[in-house]
């Protein structure tokens, strides 16, 4: 198995680049393809489609741009990778998640694994680029088929100024509100890690009402709890005053009339915690989008009632150096007799707009912990990964995949 990553600042650019990686004749299993909100995707669609018909292909636009191990390419550029595996199997289906997210994840999934040629078969890997706002509908729906027995990995599809602008790519070419999901059967092994880089300060409360536009029960029965988006009472009183107080007031100019607070609360999220390793807990991050004129929260993950929140603290460094930590981890986990073949990383919009102009660093802690090997990167408005043997929905995270390579003996 091999990787090819290639940028380009023009779909023909991209696909050129890609096509010279290959041998002669030779078309990828799949392609990945990320892109800042400028880039022409249709045209990339195009292109695709004339050099390798029926190509399976899967991606989005991304926040700001790509990333891949060539530095940073901006909000005009695409980014391809490219996997070169004779003998895996790989599929790709995508369409608009209209009505019922639930039951088109599963139609979807269902779609992919009959493009694979392995209907019925358990994937290394299912890869998912979606329309923000639906994401834990999509994980149920594709729990309905895989459980939790292998990975799911990826995020929600982003543009530069959560102004909407966000589009998902599939075989069929770009989509809005959509969903494309991957199955991969590779012929060397995946791994996957997806963590936070936050700790808790301290300061906690108890999800005690939410409701608004996105509130619903979870389950059927009358007496389930609530879940949603916009979370009402912590402990009994409006969410936005009791965060404002864990932040020392710094939300007090969005209580005196409502706004968005994605910026002061990149390094201030709350989180819930889902187990704990040797004794290490770990947390799913939650990052509030704003204040309402309510004083509740809007967020960018699903709260339930009686979950217990965590005020966290981060920092620029932090952030800056996870996404390498979290690829060395994830490149350490492959088995013997296998080296690295390239990665796919996922990284939050809202942690690249934290750490500013530095997210050149994360570039380069990517490169120091992967070595020499093609790796690339997005940036979303929600993030898809295996938590402690789960499949779960987060904000602030980072996923990194890791492809493997059977090592020649001569």
């Amino acid at each position: 198995m091999k990787t090819h990553v290639v940028t380009g600042s023009s779909p023909a650019m991209a696909v050129e680049r890609l096509a010279t990686c290959l041998p002669p004749q030779t078309a990828p299993r799949l392609v990945f393809a990320f892109y800042g909100e400028a880039a022409d995707d249709e045209g990339l669609h195009h292109c695709l489609a004339q050099r390798w018909p029926g190509l399976p292909v899967l991606g989005g636009s991304s926040a700001g741009g790509v990333m891949s191990q060539d530095g940073l390419a901006d909000h005009h550029q695409i980014g391809l990778m490219g996997l070169e595996d004779p003998g895996g199997d790989y599929g790709v289906a995508a369409g608009p998640l209209e009505g019922d997210p639930q039951a088109c994840a599963t139609a979807l999934l269902l779609e992919a694994m009959d493009q694979a040629g392995c209907a019925g078969e358990l994937p290394a890997l299912v890869w998912i680029y979606q329309e923000p706002g639906s994401e834990e509908a999509v994980l149920a729906g594709l729990r309905r088929v895989l459980g939790d027995r292998c990975p799911i990995v990826g995020g929600s599809a982003a543009d530069n100024a959560v102004a909407g602008r966000w589009r998902q790519l599939g075989p069929q070419g770009p989509l809005r509100g959509g969903l494309a999901v991957a199955v991969l059967y590779p012929t060397a092994a995946v791994r996957v890690v997806f963590q936070g880089g936050h700790e808790p300060t301290g300061q906690s409360g108890v999800v005690t009402g939410v409701g608004g536009s996105t509130g619903r029960r979870l389950g059927a029965q009358p007496g389930a709890p609530m879940q949603g988006r916009e979370l009402l009472t912590i402990d009994g009183k409006p969410a936005a005053e009791v965060y404002n107080q864990w932040l020392d007031g710094a939300l007090q100019p969005q209580l005196d009339g409502g706004g968005v607070i994605l910026a002061q609360t990149a390094l201030h999220p709350l989180a819930v915690k889902v187990g704990q390793v040797h004794g290490l807990p770990h947390y799913l991050l939650v990052h509030p989008e704003s204040v309402t004129p309510g004083h509740t929260l809007r967020t960018f993950c699903d709260l339930r009632v009686g979950d217990r929140l965590q005020a966290m603290r981060g920092d620029r460094g932090r952030l800056v150096f996870r996404a390498g930590r979290v690829a060395a981890q994830a490149r350490a986990a492959l088995p013997a007799g296998q080296t690295l073949a390239g990665a796919l990383i996922v990284y939050c919009g809202g942690c690249r707009m934290a750490v500013g102009e530095e997210v050149a660093s994360v570039v380069q802690a990517l490169r120091q912990r992967l070595g020499p090997v093609p790796f690339l990167g997005c940036f979303t408005f929600g993030e898809q990964g295996w938590l402690l043997d789960r499949n779960v929905h987060g904000n602030l995270m980072v996923a990194a995949v890791v492809f493997g390579a059977e090592e020649l003996v001569r």
